[in-house]
């Protein structure tokens, strides 16, 4: 017992996903708390007006800063002297791309999202998640390029605790808030947190630089990071919006419910997940078996947990009525079809931040694209005939998809960087 301890203690992967994993716990404490408030308060019509506002508004999130949030720990976590020129560039590309970005996400919105909709839950949801959320996320990740996971948890759970205050305060003077009034205190709860993220930040960063020579240089590099994210928000989130636009906003709510609870059972895995992300860049550097690897050591805990997971969703499904009301009875069905994604996901992404680490970002960006663009097609045919059960169904067929391809893509890589190494040299004559 003393040597594990003794090795737990030397281990930093360890210690950070430990750290990480205490912040999702608190985080998911918090989150469950306004979770369920919004759910009960709002009912399902208006949760799920203001779920297809932040699902559409997270699909053009990942351009926001031009892939700078994703760039910071690849380049911090090789260079530590890189940090305040990263963290400068970055802030100030959130800033120019988010406020562009509100008003594309409007336009977008009032021709994608039903009429009935106002432009207030789409406006403060875009400045929240587009410019608030967004300068807090280059903050955490600047603490996690240096691998101070500590600082990192305790900014996410304070971003939860702003947002459970604003709400809970929120239904004690309205007994009854609406889906615009809950998102003007969701932009201000965002905006605290902001400001108090950035100020946290200042014994980190000596100095704030711009290099707008790093700009230009790893501007490909930066969109293929916006993209994959983008894709990876598509096909986990477009479904909430089509939803919305194709079914019922009742629908909508059910369904994101249900896909709520999932995240909310991935933490543990999204806790390592997080922790040992610098990690692949190091090993990397061009270098796929390595990553690969370092991936393969990792896995085996994480999908054992996907697994108890899986078991779990099911047996404990019905709760979930009794805890939302029963507007939500159906939601049970929806989570045990969606119980097995904790499983997809932990195997995709593993794969997927092997190829990120080894500098295939963007073969990685072009598999997500194409399960993106399959998730798109399959709703367009399942929704209109089979509502939150087909999206449900598009949501594994796409996850499992998702991981064939990044296992395959691996395989192939692997194979031919060892057919490179095992190739005899050419004979000088």
């Amino acid at each position: 017992m003393n040597s594990f301890v003794s090795r737990y203690l030397k281990s930093t992967l360890a210690r950070n996903t430990g750290w990480m994993l205490i912040g999702q716990g608190v985080r998911l404490i918090i989150q469950a708390g306004y979770f369920v408030i919004i759910a009960r308060s709002l009912g399902v019509q208006q949760y799920g007006a203001f779920a297809a506002v932040t699902a559409m508004v997270a699909i053009l999130s990942p351009f926001v800063g031009l892939g700078s949030d994703s760039l910071i720990i690849k380049n911090v976590a090789r260079n530590f002297e890189l940090l305040d020129e990263c963290f400068g560039n970055g802030v100030v590309l959130t800033l120019v791309t988010g406020l562009a970005g509100v008003g594309i996400v409007i336009g977008i919105c009032r021709w994608v999202l039903p009429a009935s909709i106002s432009v207030t839950i789409i406006l403060m949801v875009a400045l929240a998640d587009l410019v608030g959320y967004h300068l807090i996320v280059m903050v955490t990740n600047a603490f996690l390029a240096v691998e101070k996971l500590d600082k990192t948890a305790q900014l996410n759970v304070m971003v939860s605790a702003a947002r459970f205050i604003g709400i809970a305060a929120t239904v004690v003077v309205v007994r009854h808030p609406t889906a615009e009034l809950w998102s003007i205190v969701y932009a201000a709860a965002t905006g605290v947190a902001a400001v108090i993220s950035l100020l946290s930040v200042r014994g980190l960063v000596s100095s704030f630089k711009l290099a707008p020579h790093r700009i230009k240089g790893e501007l490909l590099e930066g969109l293929y990071f916006s993209g994959g994210i983008s894709a990876q928000t598509i096909y986990n989130d477009m479904d909430k919006t089509m939803l919305a636009r194709l079914s019922t906003l009742g629908a909508t709510g059910i369904y994101s419910a249900a896909y709520r609870l999932i995240d909310v059972a991935f933490i543990p895995v999204s806790s390592l997940i997080y922790a040992a992300y610098p990690g692949y860049f190091r090993h990397g550097k061009g270098e796929i078996r390595a990553t690969y690897e370092y991936a393969r050591r990792l896995l085996p805990v994480p999908i054992g947990f996907s697994l108890l997971a899986f078991a779990g969703l099911l047996v404990g499904a019905p709760i979930i009525p009794k805890i939302l009301g029963g507007e939500y009875l159906r939601t049970v069905e929806a989570l045990r079809w969606l119980a097995v994604l904790p499983l997809f996901k932990t195997v995709h992404y593993f794969f997927a931040d092997a190829l990120s680490g080894a500098g295939y970002q963007g073969l990685r960006m072009c598999l997500q694209i194409v399960v993106a663009v399959f998730n798109v097609l399959v709703n367009l045919w399942v929704i209109p005939a089979y509502s939150w059960r087909g999206a449900a169904w598009s949501s594994l067929a796409s996850d499992g998809f998702l991981a064939l391809l990044m296992w395959m893509a691996i395989t192939a890589l692997r194979r031919r960087q060892s057919a490179s190494v095992t190739a005899p040299a050419p004979v000088v004559a």
